[in-house]
């Protein structure tokens, strides 16, 4: 039993996480969802996004479908399809390629993109309610695409999976390539959220495009630091995906993801507010219930911020609870604190001021610091 506290204040389910966000769009919004419900944002665009509406290539694609009606049309993001129809516009072109494209099957990706095809008029036949192109592509494969010429909107990357699968059913494609994804122009913000990841700052990294998880694991290996990267998210630090496709460039380096059963960002943000606060070490010390997350500790339920050392000192003495921790092995654990056991007695003064319950770490004398493990739960941690 727990000694009765307080009622601690409320805080929301990713109180005490550090997230990255890699989005190039929308990135506002994931981080209000994430700062919503308590969590610290660390916003790393790993990618920008260049509209081509002045490419020859764009144009081209345009033109053959203006002079060529496909049987099929699938459009992939709102924002892709809106730049395609305000190109076409732009070249004078726009009415007729909405004329050709009324006579045409569109099956949109989701509603969004659903939402910019009845905004120029047209109507999509069929919309998967997973939002997935894989769920697209299984449908047009079922049907039979053989012989069927099929033009699809491009997102920013060439989805190779998807256009070969078309072309190996005996589909003739045509790519509508509406805007690129390339590297931001200020790389500041994804090396520190590279160096963040590296150094275990943060819980968890979100990503919402393929193009971005690749760029991310380019950049680190531009700097040499994949192999670092790698380590730490596939041990420390999770990886959360909107989707499949987005996790791929990250599964083929063998790091697993988690990803929601919607590919949107509520569920994404939904699925974090389960998975951080299920990863986090929760243990019963000194009649209390500490639970420690990735820059603060809940004590029975009330956050405590606890600054970036004094975590530092907490999680090495979390991983042998009740065993004590010496001075020298805790002074490794500081980040650049030099040699001096002093640095670790300072540390430790503000570790347990900012819990605010000084009896919750012992002090064993000339051998170092114990978390107080509660006695019943002695034989659960004993083999440390």
């Amino acid at each position: 039993m727990y000694e009765e506290q307080e009622q601690p204040p409320e805080h929301g389910p990713l109180a005490g996480f550090t997230v990255g966000v890699t989005a190039a769009r929308r990135a506002d919004e994931l981080g209000a969802l994430l700062e919503r419900r308590g969590a610290a944002v660390l916003h790393a665009p790993a990618l920008r996004i260049v509209p081509l509406a002045d490419d020859s290539e764009l144009l081209a694609a345009t033109k053959d479908i203006i002079g060529q009606a496909p049987d099929i049309a699938v459009a992939t993001t709102a924002i892709g399809f809106r730049g395609w129809v305000e190109a076409a516009d732009g070249w004078g072109l726009g009415e007729d390629l909405l004329a050709r494209l009324r006579g045409v099957r569109i099956l949109a990706r989701g509603p969004k993109v659903k939402g910019a095809i009845r905004a120029a008029g047209l109507t999509e036949e069929w919309s998967p309610v997973s939002e997935s192109l894989a769920e697209v592509l299984d449908r047009l494969l079922e049907e039979g695409v053989d012989g069927l010429r099929i033009a699809v909107q491009l997102h920013g990357e060439p989805l190779p999976g998807f256009v070969e699968s078309l072309r190996a059913g005996g589909a003739e494609v045509v790519g509508v390539p509406v805007y690129r994804w390339l590297p931001p122009e200020d790389l500041g913000p994804v090396d520190r959220l590279v160096d963040a990841t590296v150094a275990r700052t943060l819980d968890a990294v979100t990503f919402t495009s393929a193009p971005a998880a690749a760029s991310l694991l380019s950049r680190a290996e531009e700097r040499g630091l994949l192999d670092d990267l790698l380590t730490a998210l596939g041990h420390d630090v999770l990886s959360a995906c909107v989707g499949p496709v987005t996790a791929l460039p990250l599964q083929a380096r063998g790091i697993d993801t988690v990803q929601p059963e919607r590919f949107r960002l509520g569920p994404l943000v939904q699925l974090l507010c389960r998975e951080l606060p299920a990863r986090a070490r929760a243990l019963p010390v000194a009649g209390h219930r500490m639970e420690i997350r990735g820059h603060a500790v809940l004590v029975d339920g009330a956050l405590k911020p606890v600054p970036p050392a004094g975590m530092s000192l907490l999680r090495a003495l979390s991983r042998r609870p009740g065993w004590v921790v010496s001075r020298a092995e805790l002074l490794r654990a500081l980040p650049g604190a030099g040699r001096d056991e002093h640095a670790v007695e300072t540390a430790m003064a503000r570790l347990r001021s900012a819990l605010g319950a000084p009896k919750l770490i012992q002090t064993v004398v000339k051998r170092g610091y114990r978390l107080a493990l509660d006695p019943s739960a002695e034989s659960k941690y004993g083999e440390g």
